[in-house]
């Protein structure tokens, strides 16, 4: 049965202003201006003119509009992370990410058309598909940690590459989800988690068979801590 959140979903009209520092300001500004263009049609002097500030203060802040893209990653990571409540805690693994996850979707929401415009972009700019992918395992690790879910060693890197790919997919739907429930984001985002526990699941098999890959490197130093000296 597909899994309903339990917090009601609403729709903020813009996005709401991050603070008063230079830093605050050029990601609001990028973020306003991805919603009208392309990632590659911004500059750092226009995202400098839309934020009010000099352009000697935002490279005090930022290399590349890239780096400020980052950093907005960054802040929905921490908006996420700051906002669980612990009456999860409990519930299965699945059920945790679930909630994670459509918070993550709530602290999107004002910036959808940004969204939308990087996705677009990425489809026909592979250096900037690969930058983001990284970007995106990387806030992956903190949302499965945050569903109580490890990302230690090998198979914590690929469950946070697949659940950058699975919500990659989510996002695709979100963004021409007009209806206040969500539904059909909510029904992508119960069949990328369904595929994910298959795809664990396969991992648990696949790891139980001799000399899986996973846990190879300790295997072998275990062969070779036992290996007799040398006469």
């Amino acid at each position: 049965m597909a899994r309903k959140s339990k917090r009601p979903r609403r729709s903020p009209a813009a996005a709401p202003s991050r603070g008063g520092s230079d830093r605050d300001k050029a990601i609001d500004a990028l973020m306003s201006l991805l919603a009208a263009q392309s990632f590659e049609q911004v500059g750092l002097a226009e995202v400098a003119g839309k934020a009010g500030i000099k352009l000697s203060q935002l490279r005090a802040e930022f290399g590349s509009t890239l780096a400020i893209l980052g950093a907005h990653i960054k802040e929905i990571d921490r908006v996420v992370l700051s906002g669980g409540d612990g009456d999860m805690a409990e519930e299965p693994a699945r059920e945790r990410l679930f909630e994670v996850l459509m918070r993550r979707l709530d602290a999107l929401a004002p910036h959808r058309d940004a969204v939308r415009s990087i996705m677009r972009s990425t489809r026909r700019n592979p250096g900037l598909a690969f930058a983001l992918n990284a970007m995106a395992v990387r806030s992956q690790r903190w949302m499965l940690e945050a569903a109580g879910i490890g990302t230690a060693g090998p198979r914590g890197a690929l469950r946070a590459q697949g659940a950058a790919l699975m919500f990659a997919r989510v996002l695709s739907v979100w963004v021409d989800d007009e209806e206040d429930g969500l539904d059909r984001t909510m029904a992508a985002l119960n069949r990328g988690l369904a595929s994910a526990e298959r795809w664990a699941g396969f991992l648990d098999d696949l790891c139980a068979l001799p000399g899986c890959v996973l846990r190879g490197p300790r295997r072998r130093r275990r062969m070779r801590d036992e290996e007799p000296e040398a006469a």
